[in-house]
């Protein structure tokens, strides 16, 4: 049977397997495309185009906000309108030209989001400057690495990350000449790097440099390239992808046509928090999408314990966020009450439950029964075609404006990217946020969204929505997963992207180009399924797979999303080899169902003592195998031993990206010894 609504169209026939290529399903496009893809915006040749027509437009919109800090505290933004940014960016412009670096250069930019962030990334795209974004949480490993094979001549550095800078001093130092704090310099810093012929500028001594100078803009193409956008990977060295000016101009045109044609546009009125590193694509193209609006853009400062405090000042209209982030959100709603009154509590059971009060007996109860009837009966009406703001007035006024206000009681719509979000989150969220939630999917490569699901579609619960209407996407059958493109119930294979917004290969690695851009096709390693109504749903990894001993494969990620699901689970690492003939795996349990277990298993301990107790473990155990049943995985798919660890996986450990995906090959570093033992004591 057809859905009722179909959000893609067939472009191209699928293709049978040739020449030692494997059958690709037929190539489908966005129905907001089906007249074509979206008209290039006029004027937008580049980056650089972005900022400048916006400078134009909207002289006087505020444009770059940071909190003001008097008196030992943080308090209102203050704002920098686009003209007053615009200044500083010729400023800088014109400093930079004065340090001997010319069009074509690589200019680095090393530390949390700021306004002389995108001041310095607006300078280099004025002068046609390579942007080399350095991730805030790489190490100086991969720091002194992108230096060097970037060959960056000039860098700007947030404060406190100088030092940092300095221990890649001498090898950088080979290509790094300037260097530029955000903020103040000591003037011994400024001699340790005078040692190896190299300046140390603070910010406003920086900006004096140009004062005086007036350097004529060059001529931006299309086809330049605006940044190395360095990807940290899973294994080996980063990779530089190249960006180049039409990938992001074709992002923003894309962007800007499904949100119009979901009635949810950008508007120069939108306020944006600025958290998501700007060394990520996502953050980058975001950001680039609000400066095209003429919209304002807060930065936070830096300290996710200060997050919530940032967004209640701010009030954004837009929140885009990673998982881990939206998983925060749910736990802290979905483990709390609401405080109501008692004349709005007994008003709204009276309208819900008609004759039921009587059968409520205490306050917490009687918050916790309001709470989940309003979810039910909104998630209900949703479900049946109603639109968020319409399926439960009464319950949005009164349940979940709590959640709304913490969010700063304007945000409309929530975007998450980067990882899976979980399908329960995602609902949850929907209910309750009172905002559109929508899931995206993109890389570095396609230059971030090339899927995005679509408001008020519940049906699309748990994918990553339709093609944007900028990219064409199929799918290539992965014989050797048993993945088949062609299949007429459940296509399922590698997402293969074409489009505009593709990158234009890897810097200095034409070698790993021609192994994923292949006959215009990216190849993104990532298994889809597409739905019955054209959303696509990420199941696997195609790189993640191994053979157990008695030569069944296993696709590792599928099961760890499934075994993801249960709810005593954080995050579960699944690991097993061709020398072993099951699987075992490190657990991140939940703090709060562990210590509800051992509550009511008369277990005692802290939560780090919880985690190394046998019966905790068995409990876990017990979950993990309780979600295999009900999803009905195959014997050798089910998990043997666990060990739990009550520290989140995490980047510190080098066991995270800065994306948060898997280290797979670190992590297997890290728990070497525990997963010997585990090994070791199941084959006694």
């Amino acid at each position: 049977m057809e859905p009722k609504k179909k959000f893609i169209l067939e472009v191209e026939p699928a293709t049978e397997a040739k020449d030692g290529r494997p059958s690709m399903g037929p190539v489908y496009r966005s129905v907001f495309a089906k007249d074509g893809f979206p008209p290039p915006i006029d004027g937008l040749d580049s980056c650089w185009d972005v900022f400048r027509i916006s400078a134009e437009k909207y002289p006087d919109n505020k444009m770059l906000g940071t909190r003001e800090f008097v008196d030992g505290k943080h308090g209102k933004y203050e704002w920098l309108t686009y003209k007053q940014v615009y200044d500083k960016v010729i400023q800088a412009g014109n400093s930079i030209r004065a340090c001997g670096v010319e069009p074509g250069g690589k200019c680095g930019i090393y530390g949390v989001n700021c306004a002389e962030w995108i001041m310095s990334m607006e300078a280099c795209n004025a002068h046609g400057l390579y942007c080399v974004p350095l991730y805030d949480t790489l190490g100086a490993g991969a720091v002194e690495f992108i230096i060097c094979h970037a060959e960056v001549t000039i860098a700007f550095v947030e404060e406190k990350k100088i030092p940092e800078v300095y221990k890649t001093f001498p090898k950088a130092g080979e290509y790094l000449k300037t260097i530029v704090s955000f903020g103040q310099v000591t003037l011994e810093q400024k001699e340790q790097f005078k040692n190896f012929g190299s300046a140390l500028h603070s910010w406003d001594e920086f900006l004096s440099l140009g004062k005086d100078k007036q350097y004529d803009l060059p001529v931006k193409k299309k086809t330049d390239i605006c940044t190395i956008m360095y990807t940290s990977g899973t294994t080996g060295d980063p990779k530089g992808v190249l960006i180049s000016n039409n990938s992001i101009v074709t992002v923003i045109a894309g962007v800007r046509s499904l949100l119009e044609c979901a009635n949810e546009s950008l508007t120069a009125n939108d306020v944006y928090l600025s958290f998501l590193p700007l060394a990520h694509i996502f953050g980058r193209v975001i950001e680039e999408c609000f400066i095209h609006h003429g919209a304002s853009i807060g930065f936070w400062r830096g300290d996710v314990k200060l997050l919530i405090e940032d967004i209640g000042e701010l009030k954004p209209t837009i929140f885009c966020a990673v998982p881990r982030v939206l998983e925060r959100i749910y736990t802290g709603v979905h483990f709390s009450f609401v405080n109501l009154s008692p004349m709005i509590l007994l008003s709204l059971i009276t309208f819900f439950l008609s004759g039921l009060q009587q059968k409520i007996s205490s306050g917490s109860f009687l918050k916790n029964k309001l709470f989940n009837l309003a979810y039910s009966y909104k998630l209900h009406n949703m479900k049946g075609g109603s639109k968020h703001e319409e399926a439960s007035i009464l319950s949005d006024k009164f349940v979940f404006t709590k959640v709304k206000q913490g969010l700063g009681g304007r945000v409309r719509i929530i975007l998450s990217g980067a990882a899976p979000l979980a399908p329960h989150i995602e609902g949850f969220l929907k209910v309750v946020a009172c905002c559109h939630v929508l899931q995206g999917y993109g890389l570095t490569e396609t230059c971030a969204g090339s899927f995005v699901s679509l408001p008020d579609e519940m049906n699309m619960l748990g994918t990553v929505g339709p093609p944007v209407p900028n990219l064409d996407a199929r799918l290539e059958s992965v014989p050797e997963m048993n993945y088949d493109a062609l299949s007429e119930s459940t296509p399922q294979g590698e997402i293969c992207i074409r489009g505009d917004t593709l990158f234009s290969g890897y810097y200095k690695r034409e070698d790993l180009t021609k192994e994923v851009l292949i006959d215009g096709w990216f190849h993104t390693g990532d298994i889809g399924e597409w739905q019955p109504d054209g959303s696509m749903k990420v199941i696997d990894r195609k790189k993640n797979i191994f053979k157990l001993a008695q030569g069944e494969y296993v696709a590792v990620e599928n099961l760890e999303n499934i075994y993801g699901l249960a709810p005593a689970v954080d995050e579960v690492w699944v690991y097993g080899n061709s020398f072993e003939s099951c699987l075992v795996a490190v657990v991140n349990p939940n703090k709060r169902a562990i210590e509800k277990w051992a509550s009511s298993s008369d277990v005692s301990g802290d939560f780090d003592s919880l985690c190394h107790n046998p019966k905790a473990k068995e409990y876990i155990l017990g979950e993990l195998n309780k979600i295999g049943k009900e999803k009905k995985l195959k014997g050798f798919e089910f998990i043997k031993a666990v060990e739990l660890d009550p520290v989140p996986f995490d980047i510190d450990r080098d066991l995270l990206t800065p994306t948060l995906k898997k280290k797979r090959p670190q992590m297997l570093k890290h728990y070497q010894s525990i997963i010997d033992e585990m090994y070791k004591n199941m084959n006694k």
